[in-house]
């Protein structure tokens, strides 16, 4: 099954990932194959760009998606560089296609190829800084256009979040901001349509993502 999920359910993004699960498992049940493959696309890029950090329905939204790979036999292609600003139906679906084919070569016919962009595997505070690591990194954690990372916001235990500087160190993206002296949570591409440049050596965006639940 590829899965490309309508932007109405917005509105309910926390009951989405139990509505999500509950689909993969209804439709294996019904077709009678309980390893049934469901390959789904998280949500592009949309709206208006925000230029501070804010919350956003989309980006939360796209956390139940990620959470929703928890689920056995199941692969998500992360799209959020190839939306329109002003169209919910974006022209780029070739794109779109060839990752989750990434997806289906890898999980589906056993092909030693890499599927996925990176993925947040676990965070932790040293000083002032915080660490994160990765799965999915590939060959190597890249800037895709050679500029600075963007859009990782960072914050104290108020929650207030600001733009941190995130550098990439072998394979870890390390962030601070030199006003948070004691950082506690970070967040990524957090917006409705955030301007990433945040990938793999292969091309592959990172999946959006906080660490502040």
């Amino acid at each position: 099954v590829l899965w490309y999920q309508g932007e109405s359910n917005t509105g309910r993004a926390v009951e989405y990932l139990k509505l999500q699960q509950a689909q993969i498992m209804d439709w294996r049940q019904k077709f009678r194959k309980p390893e049934l493959p469901f390959y789904f696309v998280q949500l592009p890029n949309f709206m208006d760009a925000n230029y501070i950090p804010s919350e956003s329905q989309w980006a939360q939204f796209r956390e139940s998606q990620l959470k929703a790979l928890s689920t056995p036999h199941t692969g998500m292609a992360v799209i959020i560089d190839l939306g329109e600003w002003n169209d919910i139906h974006p022209d780029n679906k070739k794109d779109v296609g060839e990752r989750l084919a990434l997806i289906a070569k890898n999980k589906l016919y056993g092909k030693n190829i890499v599927y996925s962009g990176p993925i947040f595997k676990d965070a932790k505070i040293d000083n002032d800084k915080i660490i994160l690591s990765f799965e999915h990194i590939g060959s190597g954690l890249q800037s895709i256009d050679g500029d600075e990372l963007r859009e990782f916001a960072i914050a104290g235990d108020d929650k207030k979040f600001v733009w941190a500087k995130a550098t990439i160190v072998g394979d870890k993206v390390v962030v601070h901001n030199e006003q948070i002296k004691e950082p506690k949570y970070v967040r990524y591409a957090w917006a409705d349509n955030p301007d990433v440049n945040f990938y793999n050596a292969e091309g592959l965006p990172a999946s959006p993502f906080r660490t502040d639940y």
